[in-house]
């Protein structure tokens, strides 16, 4: 059977803009990126996507781009790319027009990746390996992209709602996990953006007082190799191939299979959400895709150009340069490529509505041939773009390479993911840091007043003195390590299910057993794992900063001691809904209240604060910061860095309130002397309120007292109110 006639039309040349395939004016104009290859195809395929119709040549290139419009071709239509030009990986090229290839820009994509022999570039067993030339024709089982019509209806990004940075509270969440086990949610829904859109996931957020969801990677994923075979997958997403596509695998059972209705479900999602007053923040990966190294795959940019896409050794372009730990790393620095990874962020913001990203491995965004440049041109892309720069922009401030660790030099409104709160909020409560010894009251006042010395330090000019402390997002756990119940109850990791004999995850991650490994009925040894619990939770939730939840470390999700749950698409990896506490989400709740309540503990700028260490500049009219030793005197230089004392308190006040937080990590009650509710004030001014102790042993209630006993392992708020005069 011959294919129609349309399918067998030379195209006419293109238009070079927007990258991709675009329907337009009776067909669909077709775009790609290619700067060393000779020749450039596109090839239509069947319904079921195994049979190729025909093949097209592109125009060009002009400017690197190649170009075609194929008339009478419409929104549906499934196609892959062949790209030609030099096989020399000596000089880093890959063409192979034997394998096809997805577009880059393919906003809907149908197929199954199976890490088959026949979609490398090389033949498995030959001895030369990836330097050898395999032709086999992978088009038949290759993943396709489909030509997708123009998004119907007003983009969910119209009803977005916009929160103050000061009153941000993220929840990072994965979409499937979440609702996989929630006994209120349709089991015909459950693990879908449906699900996290549906009426008791809302009501959820809405309780806990979270603002913005930070959704674990949704982006069109594909497992990576090794995990062929053994029954797990890629969990978390975190292999992205499809930059503008949402993954299907996190839609309903319903819509799964049609990348139209996949996009619909998620825009769904989104709005649902806005109306609820709630943001979707996108964790997304531009800093490596599936193809990994040299003895990786050929999907898609290695096969389109990969001197252009990766970032290739100096001394020896026939290897990747590996600065993420997964094989390649994507050239950001090249024009074109930046220029792809802005286009998906504006696709993600303009048609899907969604209200920012948190950038995985982000200094690979920023690296240049001199290392990480606060001043990339990607960065000053971001900050000027008309959509982008509206957005929330998070890094996670750390790649694999040499320097990557770069918390604290990201510029403009970046947030960042603040380890060192982490680290030093466990510790304090834990009783020991991560090198064993005590977190000292120095360490635990910088990392409870949003890192100064990280985000505000002296020295760095201008610019950098006009990062807000919101700057630091403070968290105690996130997806890649133990979850908040597990750090108190295990001293090791646990990842035998991972299939790597205990190998993968972090070692030495800060945890503690409180003295046994796991769960136990010891009824002590229950009660101080939940009071490190509570007070960690009452450290994030009332630390200057942004602060950033776990999903199901408000009510005491485990993982069974995993620290590296990537390839767990069960219960391991999914939300423990029936074993929810809550009474511990009833506390987590009354924290973000109280945040939310008194402004003083969600200050956007830098506090005054004598005695501090180190003391940041005071700015005028700023709210003010004091620091006590529980005998009442304000601490002192030798005080601060004292390994045998911990105990401490925080004074803030702005003229309006005062705020005092008492904090004691240790296993016995401590009696802190209080200063004056009303100093300042002269007679008759009301004594403190206790507003929440983390403890739970006291109640809120005036305290009539000049001292108070704080319970062990307790964090304690209290408030008096003052006039401005």
């Amino acid at each position: 059977m011959s294919a129609p006639s349309v399918l067998s039309a030379s195209p006419a040349p293109g238009r070079h803009e927007p990258l991709g395939a675009t329907v337009r004016d009776g067909g669909v104009n077709f775009a790609v990126f290619s700067a060393h290859a000779s020749r450039v195809e596109v090839c239509l395929y069947d319904e079921a996507g195994t049979t190729e119709l025909a093949r097209h040549a592109l125009h060009g290139p002009v400017d690197g781009v190649w170009t075609g419009f194929l008339s009478g071709v419409q929104a549906g239509q499934r196609y892959g790319l062949r790209a030609y030009g030099p096989h020399a990986p000596r000089e880093g090229h890959r063409f192979n027009a034997g394998k096809l290839l997805l577009d880059p820009y393919a906003r809907e994509i149908v197929g199954e990746f199976r890490n088959l022999p026949e979609d490398h570039g090389y033949p498995f067993g030959h001895a030369d390996g990836p330097f050898a030339l395999d032709e086999r024709d992978n088009g038949a089982t290759a993943l396709k992209a489909r030509v997708a019509a123009p998004l119907a209806g007003p983009s969910p990004r119209a009803s977005a709602p916009r929160h103050a940075p000061q009153d941000v509270v993220l929840y990072e969440v994965h979409v499937k996990g979440f609702s996989m086990r929630h006994p209120e949610i349709p089991e015909a829904l459950r693990g879908s953006y449906a699900a996290l859109a549906h009426p008791a996931a809302i009501a959820h957020f809405k309780r806990l007082g979270v603002t913005t969801l930070s959704l674990l990677p949704v982006q069109f994923a594909v497992d990576e190799p090794h995990l062929f075979g053994t029954g797990l997958r890629n969990y978390w997403g975190y292999n992205t191939l499809g930059f503008f596509a949402p993954d299907p695998r996190l839609a309903s059972a319903a819509v799964r299979h049609d990348p139209t209705a996949v996009v619909a479900e998620f825009r769904a999602m989104v709005q649902a959400l806005h109306e609820a007053e709630l943001e979707v923040v996108l964790d997304v990966v531009y800093n490596h895709t599936p193809e990994g190294n040299e003895w990786g795959p050929t999907l898609s940019l290695r096969g389109l150009d990969q001197k252009s896409y990766y970032r290739l050794q100096a001394d020896d372009p026939s290897r990747m340069e590996n600065l993420t730990a997964c094989g390649n790393t994507v050239n950001v620095e090249h024009p074109r490529v930046a220029q792809l990874v802005l286009d998906s962020l504006r696709f993600w913001v303009g048609e899907m509505g969604v209200d920012g990203f948190r950038f995985d491995l982000a200094p690979v965004l920023g690296r240049t041939a001199a290392g990480h440049d606060p001043q990339a041109a990607f960065y000053t892309a971001l900050r000027q773009d008309p959509l982008l720069s509206q957005v929330h922009l998070i890094a996670e401030p750390w790649d694999a390479g040499p320097d990557g660790y770069q918390l604290g030099r990201f510029p403009g409104r970046f947030m960042e993911w603040n380890d060192k709160f982490r680290d030093a909020a466990r510790g304090f409560w834990l009783g020991h840091g991560p090198d064993g010894q005590a977190v000292t009251r120095g360490e635990f006042a910088r990392r409870f007043t949003a890192s100064s010395d990280v985000f505000h330090p002296q020295g760095r000019g201008d610019e950098w003195r006009q990062r807000s402390p919101l700057a630091a997002v403070n968290f105690l756990a996130v997806h890649d390590g133990y979850t908040l119940n597990d750090l108190v109850s295990y001293s090791r990791k646990h990842n035998e299910a991972n299939g790597e004999d205990n190998r993968d995850g972090r070692d030495g991650e800060l945890c503690g057993n409180f003295g046994v490994e796991g769960p136990t009925d010891d009824p002590a040894i229950r009660e101080a794992r939940e009071r490190a619990r509570r007070g960690m939770l009452a450290t994030l939730l009332l630390s200057q900063g942004t602060p950033m939840l776990y999903s199901g470390d408000e009510f005491g999700n485990g993982q069974g001691g995993n620290n590296n749950a990537y390839c767990q698409d069960n219960e391991i990896g999914w939300l423990d809904w029936p074993q929810a506490d809550e009474a511990l989400i009833a506390f987590t709740a009354e924290l973000t209240r109280l945040r939310r309540a008194h402004p003083l503990l969600r200050h956007a700028q830098w506090f005054t604060a004598p005695g501090c260490v180190p003391e940041p500049p005071p700015a005028q009219g700023a709210a003010t910061l004091r620091w006590f030793h529980p005998d009442g005197h304000e601490m002192r230089e030798h005080e601060w860095n004292d390994g045998c004392q911990s105990t401490v308190a925080a004074l803030l006040g702005d003229g309006r309130e005062r705020l005092l937080l008492l904090a004691n990590p240790d296993a016995q009650a401590v009696r802190f002397a209080l200063p004056a509710a009303g100093e300042g004030r002269g007679e008759g001014a009301p004594p403190w309120r206790l507003l929440i102790d983390s403890s739970g042993e006291l109640t809120p209630m005036p305290l009539s007292d000049d001292a108070l006993i704080a319970p062990a392992r307790s964090l304690l708020l209290c408030a008096a109110p003052s006039s401005l005069s």
